[in-house]
């Protein structure tokens, strides 16, 4: 049975990424706090109103690489982030494509902030292109620490990219080895824990993305999921590719969920 899929206009797409331009008073980018986890390059950006004595809501955005992202393009949707009180943090895992050693490199982020920075037990992830390689590489082994996955284009197959013989030296395998033990390390092959875990998942996906195909990464993962019981959407946007269209990133469909399930989950955290 085909995934059933939601295919929204790009003209409608345009009219979200219009609403609620305006930008806070204070550059949500200029509130990056960079800081070192097990030697890795990290951040966070803190909200300007963060409540004393509670769990601060947070997004995990991958991929963290150096200072570039996330950038300009993810400032959109990280100001209605701060507006809503919730913190934004990822750490530099370099090209590790949720190989075994990125997954430990993001254990050590996420005790950082949950045990020293008071932030909440359960963030929310939003993963863009390859970083949904790495977040549901991790959430499939923490699945009751994720309050959601937001995905833009996001890559969930390792055979789609960067293929299994780009990607296997980052999980110290020849490529043979890989495919042997790919559904070990796939995330397509891995979401029953999350389905089990009912957590919510939404991703923005273009139907004409040669980079990261539809139809072997999103679609895949709502077909896989749902047959697990999991709560999935894909809103397939036609005509758009992988590419740096601003209603990626200005998507108020998207960005409500991720502060919806952000702030449930922190309020949940609270009441322990």
């Amino acid at each position: 049975m085909s995934p059933k899929t939601y295919y929204v206009s790009l003209a409608f797409l345009s009219l979200i990424a219009s609403h609620g331009l305006g930008q806070s008073a204070t550059d949500v980018l200029a509130t990056r706090e960079n800081f070192s986890v097990a030697k890795r390059p990290a951040f966070v950006m803190m909200p300007p109103n963060v409540k004393r004595g509670t769990p601060t809501p947070w997004v995990w955005y991958a991929p963290t690489l150096g200072k570039g992202l996330p950038g300009n393009a993810e400032k959109w949707m990280f100001e209605q982030f701060h507006r809503n009180g919730i913190a934004i943090a990822g750490i530099d895992v370099g090209e590790s494509y949720g190989s075994p050693n990125g997954r430990k490199l993001y254990d050590e982020l996420y005790s950082e902030l949950t045990e020293n920075r008071g932030f909440s037990k359960k963030p929310v992830l939003l993963a863009r292109s390859r970083g949904g390689l790495m977040l549901y590489s991790w959430a499939a082994e923490h699945p009751n620490r994720v309050g959601g996955v937001a995905g833009i284009y996001p890559v969930c197959n390792l055979e789609s990219y960067p293929g299994l013989k780009r990607a296997a030296a980052a999980f110290e395998l020849s490529s043979d080895e890989l495919k042997i033990q790919l559904a070990k390390h796939n995330p397509i092959d891995r979401l029953e824990s999350l389905a089990k875990a009912n957590v919510p998942i939404l991703h923005i996906h273009g139907d004409n993305d040669k980079v990261v195909p539809l139809k072997s990464n999103s679609g895949e993962l709502e077909t896989r999921y749902k047959a697990f019981g999991g709560p999935v959407e894909i809103q397939v946007v036609k005509g758009q590719g992988h590419n740096m269209w601003r209603g990626w990133f200005e998507s108020q469909k998207l960005t409500d969920f991720i502060i919806k399930h952000a702030r449930k989950t922190g309020k949940a955290d609270s009441n322990q």
